[in-house]
This record gives C-alpha cells, structure tokens and sequence, in this order.
C-alpha cells in the first residue's frame, strides 16, 4: 500500500492538471457553491504547482532565456483568451476589462513578483546581480509598451473619453507586436547572452553546472503538461471569479478588487517560477520571468484586443486615470533606479514591495 502511495505521489504533477481540467469541465458556466468553489480552488492551487515544475523542466532542456519566455508566453497567451471570452461575454459592463487586467498584470510583475524575488535573493545572498543592459532593455520595452497602450488613450482627442479612434488602436496593436518582436529577437538571439545568470562578479553562469538536462522526450511532456496546467489555471480562475465578486461585494469592495485577485492568481505559476529562482541566485532569470510576463501582457493583448473590437460592441476604455498614472510612472523610474547598477540589496526589494502594496491598497481604497 505505502508503495502505491509513494508512485501516485510522485506522479502528482501528471494527475493534478488533470483533475484541475476535469473540475473546470464539471463546472463550467455553473453557479458554484462555496464548498465546491473551495474544492476548485484547492485544484487551482495543485495546478499552479505542476505549471511550475513542468515549466522548470521545460526551461531545464532548452536553457535560458528560452526557458522563461516559454512560461511568460504560454501563461499570456491563455490570458489573452480569457480576457477576449470574458469580454464577449461582458457587454458594456466589461469595457475596462482589458485595461484593468493588463495594468494589473504590470504591476504584479514590475513591483509584486520583482519585490518578492529582490527579497528572496537578497535575504539569502545579501547582494544579487543581473545584466543591467538586458533587465534595461526590457524594462524599457515595458515602459514604452505601457505608455502607448495605457496612458496616450487618456489623451487623445480623436474619440471621447479614455479610448483610442480604430486607427489609433490599430497602430497601438502593430507597435506592440513589432517591439515585442524585436525584444524577443535580442533576448533569444543576437544579444542571448545580456539575459543569462550572472554570478556575484558579473560572470556568466551557464546551465551545465546542474544536472543533465532532461531528454527532448520528457520535455515535450512537460510542455504539453504546462499548457493544460496553464488552461486549468485560468479557467478554474474564472470559475471560481463569481464566488471572489460576491464575496468582494459582500465585504463592500470595489469591483476592480476582482480583477487584481484573478490577476495574482493567473500570475502565481510566474511567482513561484520567480522565486524559485531567486533562492539559487539567478535573479536573472527571476527578471526574465517578470518583465516578460509584463512585456507580453502588453505586447499580446493590445493586438488581440484590437482584433476582437472588429466583432465586439461596446466601449473599449483603455486609458489609465490620473492615480493609475502616477504609479505607473513612479514603477518605471524606479525600475531604472533598480536595474542600473547591476546589482541589487534589501533596500530595493522594499521599495518595489511598498509600490505594490500602494497599488493593492488603493485598488481596495481608491
């Protein structure tokens, strides 16, 4: 008996995304419970933990960067098509959907899974270090990704409000495609080597000094065990959002509290995947993971976004208000503050924690 239990435990990262597949296939469109939303929730948890290890295999075979951007992708690819079916779904009501989400998705990732993982490492490490040409590179890709997307919408002049005229959003959505096309180029190829672990003196770290790296074989599995860990992940997310609105409503929240609590836990493979990395010194790769996420974000949803509004009516409010804004500009400077040096203590760490729990707070309290 204990010999069966040891094999069922030592597949769990093969059986957990399936039983979190099945859960979002019973309870799909359905009104849940909150013993059963509990229930869903526990899979949903169980899947973010197999996403991690499956992505950590998959990056272990094809070594970094590519082994990040596979995770970011993967994870902002199912996101997109979450937003465009919740949007479809929406009507009017859904009309910020796709900025809420993307400015969220920002913010976790330049301040909440960068702050943790600057904690992690520097608690462990006392001072981490990372390629300042690569991390600025991307942190400024982000920034103009950010601005053009979120913030000129706010004013422009073309169409009322905080939204952007068809041809403004189409030459947002060809913008992002190109300098998200163009970091990607960098990263994997002309520059790969602004994007590896360094160690403390600023000295490459390649992957060979850990174990062999599994056979093409094993990847493969784990990449399609990441990809039905990644559609668990966000569909058991929407699946339990109705029980999260009732109880942010019940509790007086404001709504767009839902939309930063499914962001965190859509983002939660990336977090973990972040820190992970973090406790063995590859802030790097920790970066990698987070500036990408946010770069993707962008860089996928706008043109996805852009294509959808051909068939879904509505509004699309895309630009930020002035609090947005503000938090916005004061992450990229002090992103840039960050990245630098090169290198990084407990102090920053702090300071990108503190911005995030601005963000969360004000979202609470706005």
């Amino acid at each position: 008996m204990s010999t069966v239990i040891r094999a069922v435990t030592a597949r769990w990262t093969l059986w957990v995304p399936l039983l979190a597949i099945i859960a979002l296939i019973a309870t799909w469109g359905r009104a849940l419970h909150p013993a059963v939303a509990g229930l869903v929730a526990l899979f949903l948890a169980g899947a973010i933990l197999a996403a991690v290890h499956h992505a950590e295999v998959v990056a272990h075979r094809v070594g970094e960067p590519f082994g990040s951007l596979v995770l970011a992708v993967a994870v902002t690819v199912i996101e997109v098509a979450l937003i465009v079916t919740l949007m479809a779904d929406g009507g009017a009501k859904s009309a910020t959907l796709a900025r809420d989400t993307v400015f969220a998705a920002v913010m976790i990732t330049c301040n909440g899974i960068i702050g943790l993982a600057l904690l992690t490492g520097t608690l462990r490490h006392r001072t981490v270090s990372f390629h300042a040409e690569g991390t600025g590179g991307a942190l400024a890709t982000v920034a103009t990704l950010a601005t053009l997307s979120l913030v000129l919408p706010t004013f422009t002049t073309t169409t009322p409000g905080p939204a952007f005229s068809p041809a403004q959003l189409t030459f947002a959505a060809v913008a992002s495609l190109i300098l998200y096309g163009l970091f990607v180029t960098m990263q994997t190829v002309r520059h790969r080597d602004y994007f590896l672990p360094v160690s403390p003196d600023g000295t490459p770290l390649e992957e060979q000094e850990h174990a062999n790296p599994p056979s093409s074989k094993a990847a493969l599995i784990s990449l399609g065990l990441l990809l039905v860990s990644l559609i668990a992940v966000v569909g058991d997310a929407k699946a339990v959002s109705p029980t999260i609105e009732a109880g942010v409503s019940a509790a007086g929240l404001p709504q767009a509290v839902v939309g930063v609590i499914i962001a965190l836990l859509v983002l939660l493979p990336e977090t973990l995947a972040a820190v992970r990395a973090a406790r063995r010194d590859r802030m790097q790769t920790s970066l990698n993971l987070a500036l990408g996420s946010a770069m993707a974000s962008i860089g996928l949803t706008i043109p996805a976004i852009a294509v959808a509004s051909i068939w879904l009516r509505g509004p699309l409010v895309l630009g930020l208000d002035a609090t947005h804004t503000v938090l916005l500009a004061l992450t990229v400077v002090v992103g840039s503050l960050t990245v630098v040096p090169g290198r990084a203590t407990l102090l920053q760490s702090g300071v990108h924690l503190a911005l995030f729990a601005g963000f969360v707070f004000l979202a609470i309290s706005p």
